[in-house]
């Protein structure tokens, strides 16, 4: 039962095993273990990232490509949700119709965009491709920062989202195991849903046919075409599937926030974030996008807060209190990270499956 939802690709390390089971079960009871808002938004965010790595990892890890358009098309999915939601309000009341119109065309407007990306880019050189896809996404930046009448320029748009997913709206009078069972809830859940079954679908899709040319390609593109495969045909789809998942995350990005705006979906940051989850948790495996996202948000969020706890405990030595101080921990965040690159050089998972064998 288990091999066949995960397609056959078990993690084949029990202590990945064990990794994925606490990050699978602490994500499906954030609600009721850490009550709190903070403790919420760091899992949710959690949830958006391993969908938009992993979607990623469909191109660099299962593909050998570098794009770094992956954001743009996490942005439209974000603004497609937002500028649905906000045009099509009706009485301050926003339906499930705006939302689902809201992805529709974002999604349609992604399958296009990755469309003309892979045919007219893919057959050119790695670096290239890299470089075509940095300049379609900086200009994309540039024109939602600009189209202030539709995209809210800088401000970004506030929107509403359906009143099932409202904080205000009130399932429970009183909380149930701790947790308040509210809009915010159910938003949350949606996220879970989502992500767990977007998921399991990229397993399905890397360890299918199509899954095992893709690898092939990144092996050998030239081998691949030889033995009869058009590669540029299977690169193009890789980037059309990438640029659709990325699209959803995005729209459960806005659908969480209920707010999007440049910064906030479309940051070269957040493609270095994506760049470095996936070599952390490991290239060519979803897994490793579960991995990573869970300890790179949990690094993002908490190591500032553990810092000051350092820092009052090491209080009124020179230079340690300084080293240890709360506003150092971008630099600790740092040398951890590479650290991390140093010692699992094939990513977490790679290196716990290398270790299976040995």
């Amino acid at each position: 039962m288990v091999s066949s939802l995960l397609s056959h690709d078990l993690p084949r390390s029990r202590v990945l095993s064990l990794l994925l089971l606490v990050v699978l079960l602490g994500l499906a009871f954030t609600p009721f273990i850490f009550p709190g808002t903070k403790a919420l938004n760091v899992a949710a965010k959690i949830l958006i990232f391993i969908v938009l790595v992993a979607s990623y990892d469909l191109l660099l890890g299962y593909t050998g490509i570098v794009s770094f358009a992956h954001t743009m098309f996490f942005g439209i999915g974000a603004y497609g949700v937002a500028i649905a939601s906000s045009r099509m309000a009706n009485d301050g009341v926003v339906g499930w119709a705006a939302v689902g119109a809201g992805l529709a065309g974002a999604l349609i407007v992604s399958l296009l965009l990755s469309l003309l990306i892979g045919l007219f880019s893919l057959r050119v050189k790695a670096i290239f491709f890299a470089m075509i896809t940095l300049a379609v996404a900086s200009a994309f930046l540039t024109l939602a920062s600009q189209l202030s009448e539709l995209t809210g320029g800088e401000d970004g748009l506030n929107f509403k989202v359906p009143e099932l997913l409202q904080p205000g709206t009130e399932f429970l009078e009183e909380p149930f195991l701790g947790a308040s069972i509210d809009g915010r809830f159910a938003s949350y859940y949606l996220l879970f849903v989502v992500a767990l079954a977007l998921v399991l679908l990229m397993l399905r899709i890397v360890n299918s046919p199509f899954g095992r040319v893709l690898q092939a390609i990144r092996e050998n593109d030239f081998r691949a075409e030889a033995i009869g495969y058009r590669t540029v045909v299977y690169r193009t789809l890789s980037n059309v599937l990438a640029a659709l998942f990325a699209t959803v995350a995005g729209a459960l990005l806005a659908l969480w926030l209920r707010y999007n705006g440049p910064d906030t979906s479309l940051s070269f940051e957040i493609m270095l974030d994506i760049l470095l989850i996936v070599v952390i948790g490991g290239m060519g495996t979803i897994y490793g996008a579960v991995v990573g996202s869970a300890l790179f948000v949990l690094a993002q969020n908490y190591l500032q807060d553990l810092m000051k706890l350092g820092a009052v405990a090491v209080e009124g030595i020179p230079v340690l209190s300084q080293l240890v101080s709360p506003d150092r921990w971008l630099l600790w965040l740092g040398l951890l990270f590479v650290l991390a690159v140093y010692h699992f050089p094939s990513g977490i998972v790679g290196r716990l499956r290398a270790l299976r064998r040995l």
